[in-house]
């Protein structure tokens, strides 16, 4: 691993010297095992600690097949489904990984009794498989998470529907929280040149997922002058949707549970806030009922806000806890679109706020390949930042995941992989300049997260 960290760090290795640096036949990752699939039984998801469960191991490097590509990781990140796959819920990853194994014996090296786990990158191009010809190892890239097989037409006009759709690194093996992974090389995208190694793995997932759930006509179809709820708008996902919303001409409304992620929110250039912690929304009067008078001084809070407009779009991602509230609070004929449920799979709402105010419930998932691309455009372009709030090295990958699962965080939360130190990586010094308060924006130190 050392001849190809150096060989990242030098300048002017040419595309010929780089097929001279070895392969190791081992490298490290973070893995959940099998074997321990039971190590939180009896617990409920919020109690389960990702530190117990998530391994630094070494572990064989596979070979790129047709179509795919090796890839150094010099960062990677936390996402959502990082947790879940430390926390095995809803149910392990393991179930994924055979199915896939099934599919062919090219898939059949997936189904391990580990799992390489993550979700994101930034990185260079080690070796290519057969039948890549728009990548060459030296490339500096980012891969976005969607794998497809593509031989079936159902995809062919919006890959997300093809019935072989998986999330890297979470439906598959050999994911980004690792010093080396395999990817299909059609996940992979140009590196944004005035970002870091961190910064640049941290927008991924999110990002994507953001963009299709906001602005593509697959998700909610996002205009100018709609007013935009968004649950969680300073977290990993939700911090992508209020920057394109106000990018897009949308006025976000945004949610959030603390007066320092209020002013993280304003510092984006959002307006309209509210800290539901601080007002004291509470949704459920128990575990089995909601309270419909809280929707409605919800709602009457957002008109407030708004100069007496109900909501056009709710991004919605929280689940059980939020949803009743959301359906109830979007304008007539607008639109819920959803992506996750991070408090609870269940949703619950009253149907006739739906029906007879003709509003639509989207489901919405990660992003295609033409969206992941626009996704990424936007951050090469400067259009939209990282919103990376503190970096981990790769064994701490444990204490970054529960952080996330317990909320101690802010925006996204980075692992340095192969890169030595924060801050490398950084090809535009000029166009990172102009952007560097933006850049900037979530690194806080940890005692003030929250």
């Amino acid at each position: 691993m050392d001849e190809i960290t150096s060989a990242i760090l030098t300048e002017g290795v040419s595309r010929q010297d780089w097929l001279g640096v070895p392969l190791p036949e081992f490298t490290r990752g973070i893995v959940i095992r099998k074997d321990e699939t039971d190590l939180f039984e009896g617990m409920a998801p919020a109690e389960r600690d990702p530190r117990k469960s998530l391994h630094l191991a070494e572990v064989p490097v596979p070979s790129p097949g047709p179509g795919e590509a090796l890839v150094a990781v010099m960062a990677s990140s936390v996402n959502y489904n990082t947790v879940w796959s430390a926390i095995f819920e809803p149910l392990p990853t393991f179930g994924f990984l055979e199915r896939y194994g099934r599919l062919s014996p090219l898939a059949k090296r997936h189904d391990l009794p580990y799992h390489v786990i993550g979700s994101d990158l930034a990185g260079v191009v080690l070796r290519t498989g057969p039948g890549v010809n728009a990548w060459q190892p030296g490339d500096e890239v980012v891969a976005h998470c969607l794998s497809v097989e593509l031989e079936s037409s159902d995809g062919h006009n919006d890959t997300m529907l093809d019935p072989e759709q998986r999330i890297w690194g979470f439906e598959t093996n050999f994911g980004g929280l690792a010093e080396i992974a395999l990817v299909k090389s059609n996940q992979l995208m140009p590196k944004p040149d005035h970002l870091s190694w961190e910064e640049a793995a941290a927008p991924g997932l999110v990002n994507s997922t953001a963009y299709r759930q906001l602005v593509s006509r697959n998700g909610a179809g996002m205009k100018q002058g709609d007013n935009v709820l968004i649950w969680g708008a300073s977290g990993g996902l939700g911090s992508y949707a209020t920057q394109l919303a106000l990018a897009g001409g949308a006025t976000p409304v945004c949610v959030v549970s603390s007066e320092r992620k209020a002013a993280i929110c304003r510092s984006m250039g959002a307006e309209l806030i509210i800290d539901r912690s601080a007002e004291d929304y509470r949704f459920w009067k128990d575990e089995h009922h909601q309270d419909p008078r809280e929707w409605k001084r919800f709602g009457k809070r957002i008109r407030e806000l708004t100069g007496g407009e109900d909501v056009d779009i709710v991004f919605e991602h929280p689940g059980r806890e939020t949803f009743g509230a959301s359906v109830y609070v979007t304008r007539k004929g607008g639109t819920i679109v959803t992506c996750a449920s991070t408090s609870g799979f269940n949703h619950e709402y009253d149907n006739r706020y739906l029906w007879m105010s003709l509003k639509r419930i989207i489901g919405s998932h990660f992003a295609n390949y033409r969206e992941a691309w626009e996704a990424n455009r936007l951050v090469v372009k400067g259009r939209i930042h990282p919103t990376l709030s503190r970096v981990y090295p790769l064994e701490d990958t444990g204490q970054a995941a529960y952080d996330v699962h317990r909320n101690l965080h802010q925006g996204k939360v980075g692992v340095l992989c192969l890169a030595p130190e924060e801050g490398m990586g950084v090809r535009d010094q000029d166009m990172r300049a102009r952007h560097i308060d933006a850049i900037n924006r979530f690194r806080v130190p940890r005692e003030q997260a929250g």
